[in-house]
């Protein structure tokens, strides 16, 4: 682990802070800047180590970090409102632009929150219970509570996880002796007492108004599905600050919706349904399984390795229904600390991934997944070991694992692709 912070997470709240003066950059640490509106963040800056900039390139910087997320949410996204608050902001009139924001985002924000939402919380755990006692503490302490949480404790080695959901009276234990994330995700999803159904993981804090934000979503029936805003928690370290730089569950600040066209106009590529989100974060209607079938077995940790939840989202993109991306419902995610365990999760990463891809190409065989495992992704990776020659830092640091997780995931296919072409049903 590194001595010295990588770097250090700085989070701005435009509506109660002025954003000059810049946050202090180190000479060993840089900083990461997570700009906020109230309750919603709207973009995100680095800053390098050692990195000088004047007030105005920063707040040109921060101009161009923000503009996506306010333009979403202002009327009709309206030029002159874009326009007016760029110039508020570089003129450094801030109590201008507060009132131009503050216009722009209160229609965004709920008259009234409930104290509690009719929304199932699943989060499936092995061994991990310091973590998990954490996260639960955060869950039940938000703004808004979810109606049930559900600890589905896998393939356990001790009563540890037990013992600590037990000393939360509003949390419901269940033990899944069998090994695997995605089989411990469909235990979940049998014993769920809600329609609305969210994932998080063990590791995972969630902000005060997650549940309501994963609630409010699902108030459109066409959305089937859904995946939330992952903000790292902490940065402390060279691997999480590689994983946060080059393999970021972060897909954005503003709303996307995936339909059947995500499939189809991405088909001769291969459909990068891993870019819809994280299963860090993420929602279903509990309906949806029994029209696309539960999680494959087969993958995700225990198993395959990792990407049942990408896989998941391509059955139901393909069956016609919509999956929304909503960076209201935030949570912070803590990353791998060492470097030993961040190699080995990209490992599992790529095996699963080269399974699922494997997989998504026997059921639409016009998909260009094939193509991009054995063409692309070679040179791809031919490019990161010459660039990375001699050192294999940063970047550079993880690429033999995810080689080696790519080859594991072959073998994987061919052994047990009569298995993983099965629907679980249970």
């Amino acid at each position: 682990m590194s001595q010295h912070p990588a770097c250090h997470i700085h989070h701005i709240h435009l509506d109660k802070q002025h954003p000059l003066p810049i946050p202090a950059v180190g000479k060993l640490s840089g900083s990461y800047l997570v700009f906020w509106w109230k309750d919603i963040a709207i973009g995100h800056l680095f800053l390098k180590p050692g990195q000088l900039l004047t007030d105005e390139i920063y707040l040109k910087q921060l101009t161009e970090a923000i503009r996506p997320a306010v333009q979403q949410y202002s009327p009709e996204n309206q030029l002159s409102t874009t326009a007016h608050w760029i110039s508020m902001l570089q003129s450094g009139n801030f109590k201008k632009m507060n009132a131009v924001l503050e216009n722009i985002f209160s229609p965004v924000f709920p008259k009234q929150v409930p104290a509690t939402v009719p929304v199932t919380v699943i989060i499936c755990t092995r061994n991990r219970a310091i973590q998990l006692k954490e996260c639960l503490q955060n869950l039940l302490g938000i703004r808004c509570v979810p109606q049930e949480i559900l600890v589905v404790d896998n393939a356990p080695a001790d009563d540890t996880t037990f013992e600590a959901a037990r000393q939360f009276k509003k949390v419901t234990y269940v033990k899944e002796p069998r090994p695997g994330l995605d089989i411990a995700r469909n235990t979940g999803i049998l014993h769920a007492q809600n329609e609305i159904i969210a994932y998080i993981d063990d590791d995972v804090l969630v902000h005060p108004m997650w549940a309501y934000w994963v609630w409010e979503t699902f108030q459109d029936n066409s959305i089937a599905a859904m995946t939330g805003l992952v903000i790292a928690a902490q940065l402390h370290t060279k691997a999480q600050l590689n994983f946060e730089k080059y393999w970021s569950f972060n897909r954005g600040y503003t709303d996307k919706t995936y339909t059947s066209d995500f499939i189809n106009d991405t088909l001769a590529i291969g459909p990068p349904v891993w870019e819809i989100g994280a299963g860090a974060n993420m929602a279903f209607q509990k309906s949806v399984f029994k029209q696309v079938g539960l999680f494959n077995e087969l993958l995700d940790v225990g198993a395959a390795g990792c990407n049942g939840d990408s896989e998941i989202w391509h059955r139901i993109l393909s069956a016609g229904l919509s999956i929304m991306y909503n960076p209201r419902a935030t949570v912070f995610h803590e990353h791998r600390k060492e470097a030993k365990g961040l190699q080995k999760q990209l490992y599992y990463y790529m095996r699963g991934f080269t399974v699922a891809a494997l997989l998504q190409q026997e059921r639409h065989q016009q998909a260009g997944y094939k193509q991009h495992l054995f063409q692309i992704l070679p040179k791809f990776y031919i490019g990161l070991i010459r660039r990375g020659f001699p050192s294999y830092t940063s970047r550079y640091s993880t690429i033999w694992a995810e080689m080696s997780g790519i080859v594991s995931g072959l073998i994987f296919y061919r052994k047990h692709q009569r298995q993983l072409l099965k629907p679980t049903l249970r």
